[in-house]
């Protein structure tokens, strides 16, 4: 069986496809067989879920897409309510049963989470349920913001409070104009417990394959 880890973020729009894409090529680097999933995905464009497909392209085996992706909406809104719109519930049990499959495929599961944390998927349950299901250690995507240093802290209360591991986090810089970005990562590194993975700078043209240069997954511990 192999082993996996669960990528948050402070928000939706932060990066979290973009660092879990990268994660999926630095593993596939070190010749492990690496696949993504993305459990929960709300908000199509042109009946293709991007998000998806990135992951599926970074992944380096072939597996069967209700695997990758148990639950697929068209409306961008939250997947509780885009769940009630369709009339069906998410049900987290399916969903482990789509990770032990994949797991049972490969060395590492990268799982992307949908928007932060705490996003509610059904009447009951969260995010966090989701990570706890799996049993997965954590990695946060902050999204380098006016208001991210409150939005991470949070975050990182709320991945103790779930019992799991906060491995670590990556500072995206999202936003060009941010003031006193270093001073920002710095208060982070300071209050976060997780290790900073890698900061990536603002830049438009950057894909995961120049984010793998940038990431030290070193200290996640898998050699």
């Amino acid at each position: 069986m192999g082993r996996g880890y669960f990528v948050t973020g402070t928000d939706t729009g932060v990066g979290k496809t973009t660092v879990s894409c990268a994660l999926l090529r630095t593993f596939a680097a070190q010749g492990k067989k690496a696949v993504g999933m993305k459990p929960v995905v709300a908000g199509s464009e042109n009946g293709r879920w991007h998000d998806v497909e990135q992951l599926i392209a970074a992944s380096n085996i072939r597996a069967d897409r209700e695997y990758v992706n148990p639950y697929a909406f068209h409306p961008p809104i939250s997947p509780h309510i885009a769940a009630q719109q369709a009339g069906i519930d998410i049900d987290i049990a399916v969903i482990e049963r789509a990770y032990q499959a994949l797991s049972s495929q490969a060395d590492i599961v990268i799982v992307e989470g949908a928007g932060g944390f705490l996003v509610p998927l059904n009447a009951r349950q969260t995010g966090a349920d989701l990570a706890r299901a799996l049993n997965l250690p954590v990695i946060l995507v902050v999204g380098m913001r006016l208001g991210c240093l409150n939005h991470a802290l949070l975050t990182a209360q709320a991945i103790h409070a779930s019992g799991l591991p906060f491995a670590g986090w990556v500072a995206n810089g999202i936003d060009p104009q941010m003031l006193v970005l270093q001073e920002n990562i710095a208060t982070l590194e300071q209050r976060l417990e997780g290790s900073l993975l890698g900061v990536i700078p603002y830049d438009l043209e950057m894909n995961a394959q120049e984010i793998v240069k940038i990431l030290d997954v070193v200290t996640l511990g898998i050699q």
